[in-house]
This record gives structure tokens, C-alpha cells and sequence, in this order.
């Protein structure tokens, strides 16, 4: 099947403005999802043209891969995420453990990722975890979509050390394209799931694989 890449590139200008960006700590952190991503520099120019603004660049953020925060996170008092949606900068939060603000420039909403929103998700993984200890028939998910995918050569090593870390649980592999919380109930035999795909899929009974290695 052949790839087609579609450049979805934002050309709309952005625009903090001044009293927002007045009321911003003296040390910013910028990221962005890949379609505002190019006009990062943009807002760095605006935000320092402020008497007392610094404005670090981290980069592009997907919502398993928030190394460009955590590679600035040093540096910053605060992050500003440009784009729409809460997954990404509930990524950022989660990783860093720093307050993240967002700005989504298509409906010019400026808003803060709040405590309830992070601790909800830190709840919703604990009790996932707790659900893998106590299950007898784990699934392993593995996914076959490009940029999901744990790396093949990996994947016997990984199913083998799981089994000799847990060696009361029955593990079965599932592989799959999409994954789809809604399929895993024509498995109700599995009691838990172990996503070995992008670590933001969540749902009541998966964990990362990270979480358990």
C-alpha cells in the first residue's frame, strides 16, 4: 500500500497579543503540534518583543513523544502549546510536571491545563495498573501502524521478559493496524492490556508497557 503525504501546514498568522502574553512568567516554553510547529518563531518574536519575555523554543510535540518539552523543561517556568485539543499538552503536564498553558489558534481560545484534568488522568492509570496485578489473562497489543509501532526485532524479547517478571499471568498477543478499545470485548476471557503502542492510548483496563517492564 503506498504512504501519501498531505502537507497540512497552518498559514493563518498568529497572534498572542500583548496583554496576554503580560500576564505570562518571565520564562516560556514553546511547543506545537506539527501543523502550527512553523510558526513557533514567530511567537517567540512576538512574546520577547515584551520587556522581561524569553521564550524557548522545544519543538513539535506528539501526543507519545513529548521529548522537545522535556529536553527544555530546565530552562522555563512555564509551557505555551499552540494548537487545538487537550491531548498534547496534557502529555507535556503529565511528563514535565510543569503548568502548561495552550493557545489554539483557530478559535483564538487561551486556556490552562488544569489539576482536576491531570490528576483525573494519574487516577485513570493507577487503577489500570492495579487491574493488570490482579488479572490472570493479560493481551499484549502490538501495533503495525507506522510511528506506532515497538520496534519488531524487540518484540519476542519483550513478550519473554514480561513472562518471567509475571510468571503467574497468562499473556496473549493480539497484533492489529488500529486499535480499538470496542474489538476488546470479543476478548472478555483478557482481564488486562498491555499497549506496547503510542503510550497515550488509554482506557480502563490497559497499561503501558513502560509502566510494567
Amino acid at each position: 500500500m503506498e504512504t501519501l503525504f498531505i502537507p497540512a501546514k497552518y498559514k493563518g498568522k498568529i497572534s498572542l497579543g500583548k496583554e496576554l502574553i503580560e500576564k505570562l512568567p518571565s520564562k516560556i516554553g514553546l511547543a506545537a503540534s506539527i501543523q502550527f510547529v512553523d510558526r513557533l518563531s514567530d511567537v517567540k518574536k512576538e512574546i520577547e518583543s515584551i520587556k522581561n519575555k524569553k521564550a524557548i523554543i522545544g519543538g513539535q510535540i506528539l501526543g507519545c513523544d513529548v521529548k522537545n518539552a522535556e529536553n527544555i523543561k530546565g530552562k522555563v517556568d512555564v509551557f505555551l502549546y499552540i494548537g487545538d485539543g487537550a491531548f498534547h499538552p496534557l502529555a507535556i503536564a503529565l511528563k514535565t510536571n510543569k503548568q502548561v498553558l495552550q493557545y489554539n489558534p483557530l478559535n483564538k481560545e487561551f486556556k490552562k491545563i488544569t489539576e482536576e484534568e491531570i490528576n483525573q488522568c494519574k487516577k485513570s492509570k493507577k487503577i489500570s495498573y492495579v487491574k493488570f496485578l490482579h488479572a490472570d489473562n493479560v493481551g499484549i497489543i502490538i501495533s503495525t501502524k507506522p510511528g506506532q509501532y515497538y520496534p519488531i526485532e524487540k518484540i519476542d524479547s519483550l513478550i519473554k521478559n514480561l513472562k518471567n517478571k509475571y510468571k503467574n499471568k497468562k499473556f496473549y498477543t493480539f497484533i492489529c493496524d488500529n486499535v480499538d478499545e470496542r474489538e476488546f470485548e470479543n476478548f472478555n476471557f483478557i482481564q488486562a492490556w498491555v499497549n506496547t503502542a503510542c503510550p497515550r492510548i488509554q482506557g480502563k483496563n490497559i497499561v503501558n508497557v513502560e509502566e510494567i517492564k
